[in-house]
């Protein structure tokens, strides 16, 4: 599975811009997070959150970031990362 995170991040960008567009930003948010825990499989998941963990937020939009930090359990529950 050799997704890199340059990969991942256009993708969660491209995702993003399309929730962003919703009139409602809280469920914006929430449609964004529930679309990578159904979508992803969770090698891509952890694999960016692995890249944010790290530090790294470059090229990731700000409704994305936001989105993924803020919904974590949402996207990534922690019984599944144990």
């Amino acid at each position: 599975m050799g997704m890199n995170a340059t990969q991942l991040i256009k993708m969660a960008n491209q995702i993003g811009a399309f929730f962003a567009s919703q009139p409602d930003p809280l469920q914006a948010r929430d449609d964004f997070a529930q679309h990578l825990k159904r979508q992803w499989d969770p090698q891509m998941r952890r694999a960016l959150y692995a890249y944010l963990d790290a530090g790294g937020s470059e090229g990731l939009n700000a409704f994305a970031l936001e989105a993924l930090q803020g919904l974590r359990e949402q996207v990534e529950p922690a019984a599944s990362r144990a």
